[in-house]
């Protein structure tokens, strides 16, 4: 398979436009600590009313109590009981508009109904996506084997686009017409997955704390193990001389992406180790290439399957004008993966979902030519586990849009399996998706002995049951 590459930006980063994230991250912070506040002051709120009802209520059953039995004046009784019926009706009142305002529009239906459209608060996204007809995926389109777009067809290739034509499959949108892919970068996509102008962001996105507590963001299926790698100049540090370790760096100039989670972990890997060097800030890949390539910087630092995809780029194009290597280590824990919108319960369900049927399928040997087959022999009372995953709705979707009996067919019709998906992704796309790792060929990164495989061949890619 003929492999083209423009650019290949760090993955995972943040780096490009970098002052406008780091901006946006302190208006939010800002933000998160005045909301708390005010949080705190509709709890002691809250809490209080709820003391006064359970006060007044028990007031009520004693009256209750005294008129049943015909003691007092019973209309002094009847209306001092009345009265405190009143007060109760008011704190409750009160009790639900903290909780409504303190905790923002919606916050008990998204938290406890997935923000289910038959609730009164938030829509849910998927109710969104099926009214408009129409799905806007946040992704990259300069890193091959994840997000791609060839400039010269206009055809879109990698992981991240194939967990974005599962999704519209599964949710009975057509996967070729009715995805909107919308460019997300480093700086801006958080933003944009708040502001609502994407649905789902599938971006080579780490999933980390801040990421996932201050940015309001809700993580769902990581389609991607990863972690940081550096890509070394062998005319400046041989691999021989430095043990084809990061290690032996000392002293090293290394490009890496401006404000992004790269930039801390080597700094955290590299002080730890007492190791010297100058860090090269960098606006984008572009600019860490152009450097890296004049010799500015020795070396440059992103996601391992960033650095994978440069080296490949590089030694093709011949102009680092010297052999260039990889580092063994890898300096930190990069899973990657969608994420959608906070409380957005329903919608996160079909997006997890959606990838560990994938996963699930490479496990029973489902794959795009076979599901049909398989679905009608699994169900003859042979194999439930499989005739559930192929033929049953599995409580996905919301109360107006349950997703179809057969959306993992429809996935499987699309993209296939996970293996499949792999192996377009990253190899020559001929893996049967049921014969393993080991027999997937022309990978520009092998999936056999690394995390990325399934579980049952030492990997970490792993599915919950589906049932």
């Amino acid at each position: 398979m003929a492999i083209i590459m423009i650019a290949t930006p760090l993955a995972g980063c943040a780096g490009e436009d970098a002052q406008p994230h780091i901006d946006r991250v302190a208006e939010l912070e800002a933000s998160a600590a005045e909301n708390k506040t005010a949080m705190e002051a509709d709890q002691a709120t809250i809490a209080a009313n709820e003391v006064q009802i359970a006060a007044n209520e028990a007031q009520i059953a004693a009256l209750e109590a005294l008129i049943a039995a015909g003691e007092g004046d019973n209309t002094v009784l009847q209306n001092q009981n009345a009265h405190l019926i009143s007060q109760v009706a008011d704190l409750k009142v009160n009790v639900s508009e903290a909780y409504t305002e303190g905790y923002g529009e919606g916050y008990d239906d998204g938290y406890e109904n997935g923000a289910s459209s038959g609730g009164s608060g938030v829509q849910s996204t998927l109710d969104v996506i099926i009214a408009r007809g129409s799905m806007k995926c946040g992704v990259k389109e300069s890193q091959y084997g994840m997000g791609y777009l060839d400039s010269a067809t206009g055809v879109r290739s990698g992981l991240d686009i194939s967990y974005c034509r599962a999704l519209a499959a599964a949710i009975g949108l057509n996967p070729d017409t009715d995805v909107e892919y919308i460019p997300a970068s480093g700086s801006d996509r958080f933003e944009k997955l708040a502001a609502g102008t994407i649905d789902v962001l599938i971006r080579t996105t780490t999933w980390t704390t801040s990421r996932d507590a201050d940015l309001n963001a809700d993580f769902a299926g990581m389609n991607f193990f990863d972690g940081q790698g550096i890509l070394i100049r062998e005319d400046v540090y041989p691999a021989a001389d430095a043990g084809n370790s990061a290690a032996g760096l000392n002293g090293a100039n290394i490009c890496v992406g401006i404000g992004t989670t790269t930039e801390g972990n080597m700094v955290d890997w590299f002080t730890s180790r007492d190791i010297s060097f100058t860090s090269v800030p960098v606006a984008d890949a572009a600019e860490a290439t152009a450097k890296f390539t004049s010799g500015e910087c020795d070396a440059f630092t992103g996601d391992m399957s960033a650095m994978v995809a440069k080296k490949w780029q590089l030694d093709n194009d011949g102009d680092v004008g010297s052999d260039i290597w990889i580092a063994s280590e890898l300096m930190s824990k990069e899973p990657l993966g969608a994420a959608v919108r906070d409380y957005d319960t329903d919608w996160k369900d079909v997006v997890a979902w959606v990838w560990y049927g994938m996963v699930t399928a490479e496990e029973m040997g489902v794959t795009s030519s076979n599901y049909a087959a398989m679905a009608s022999a699994a169900c003859d009372g042979s194999d439930p586990g499989m005739c559930r995953l192929l033929t049953e709705n599995l409580g996905l979707g919301t109360n107006d849009n349950p997703l179809l009996n057969t959306w993992m067919q429809d996935v499987l019709s699309a993209v296939g399996n996970y293996g499949e998906a792999y192996d377009d992704a990253f190899c020559d796309g001929t893996y049967d998706g049921t014969s393993g790792s080991a027999a997937m060929s022309g990978c520009l990164i092998a999936r056999s002995g690394t995390l990325n495989a399934l579980v049952s061949e030492g990997g970490i890619q792993y599915a919950p049951p589906m049932r």
